[in-house]
Formats: C-alpha cells, sequence, structure tokens
C-alpha cells in the first residue's frame, strides 16, 4: 500500500459524509481533491527552506495520535485544522476552495460550501500523519520533501485522484501556469511557496 493509499485510509469518509448531510460518493469526490490540494500546498511550503523549518517545527511537536488509531470526525479538531489550512494556502485559500469547486459539477456555492467544511476535518489528520512519518524517519527538515514527495508520488495510481490532479493539480504539480478550473494550478505552482506553514 503507497503511503498516500494508507492515508487516505484513514479518512472516515462516511462519518464525514454523516455530519456535512451529504451522500458518501460527493463526501468521497470532496476528499479526494482536497487531500492532494492539502499535501501539495505543504509541499510547495517545504520547498522554502523557512517554511520546510516552519512545517518540520510543527510536525516535531505534533500530536500523532490520529494517525495511530481509526479515526472518528469527532475526534478531529476542526478548529485547529482551519488554522492549518490558513497556514498552508494563505490569503489564497478562498481562490484554492472556489477553484477546488469548480471542477466538481453542480453548484459552485454549495461545492465551496462543502470543500470549506472538508478541508479543515482532513488537515489534522493529514499532519497527524505526516508528523509520524517525519518523526520516524529521523531525517531533519531537509527529508521533509522526501516525505511529502513519498506521499504525493501514491496518488498518482488512484484513478480519480490521477485523473483530478492530472485536470486541476496537473499544472500546480509541475510548477506550470494557469489551469482552465480557475486558475488553481498557477496559485499552488507559484503563489503557494515561501513558508507560509
Amino acid at each position: 500500500m503507497s503511503p498516500f493509499d494508507d492515508l487516505l485510509r484513514q479518512v472516515p469518509v462516511g462519518e464525514i459524509a454523516q455530519k456535512l448531510g451529504v451522500d458518501n460518493a460527493t463526501a468521497d469526490n470532496a476528499v479526494r481533491q482536497a487531500l492532494p490540494t492539502l499535501l501539495s500546498g505543504l509541499n510547495r511550503n517545504a520547498q522554502d527552506p523557512k517554511g520546510a523549518d516552519s512545517i518540520a517545527s510543527a510536525l516535531s511537536g505534533r500530536d500523532t495520535s490520529l494517525a495511530e488509531k481509526e479515526v472518528h470526525i469527532d475526534d478531529v479538531d476542526t478548529n485547529d485544522g482551519e488554522k492549518i489550512v490558513n497556514r498552508i494556502f494563505g490569503d489564497k485559500k478562498n481562490d484554492v476552495i472556489s477553484a477546488l469547486a469548480g471542477g466538481q459539477g453542480g453548484s459552485q456555492a454549495s461545492n465551496e460550501s462543502l470543500i470549506s467544511k472538508v478541508m479543515p476535518m482532513l488537515a489534522p489528520i493529514v499532519m497527524a500523519y505526516m508528523a509520524k512519518q517525519y518523526m520516524g524517519s529521523n531525517s531533519g527538515s531537509g527529508g521533509l520533501g522526501n516525505i511529502l514527495g513519498s506521499v504525493l508520488g501514491g496518488q498518482q495510481n488512484q484513478g480519480g485522484i490521477g485523473g483530478m490532479l492530472g485536470g486541476v493539480l496537473g499544472d500546480a504539480l509541475s510548477g506550470g501556469g494557469q489551469t482552465k478550473q480557475g486558475g488553481l494550478g498557477g496559485m499552488l505552482g507559484g503563489l503557494l511557496g515561501g513558508g507560509k506553514s
């Protein structure tokens, strides 16, 4: 099982669907868009030495309990999750959410609402998982990129996720320019670096 598969497996999609009042397929689709986006944002921030040091510091002191047991959504601190999302995306958070929502079809407003609620649920799970990997590696901030690359690399094998990244996030991961889904590629590719985390 790839690291991304392992992380995805920890996300309680059914509980997220129930909490947000949507069906499992809708919640799963939102998770499969938001999760790689959070990882990509972390990865972009880790490209900057100050950002990497900041992320490494946050991971070193992180409670990893969410990564060591079956996750229940009521155990996830969404207030903490909101802070994490704000740190990753900074003032581009709403633009990122809007771009992701535009790739889902249906109502833009309801999609944005869903993505904006899902991201803070996922962020603490992502950080706990990354902290567990980071603290187990003893590699320091220099190895952070390798860990993120390993987790991001695994999602390419997921049909839906790979397709989504090829469209919405493809340019972002390769540092390319604007995409038709509201320019998310340009945002993640060029504007999320610089140590926001």
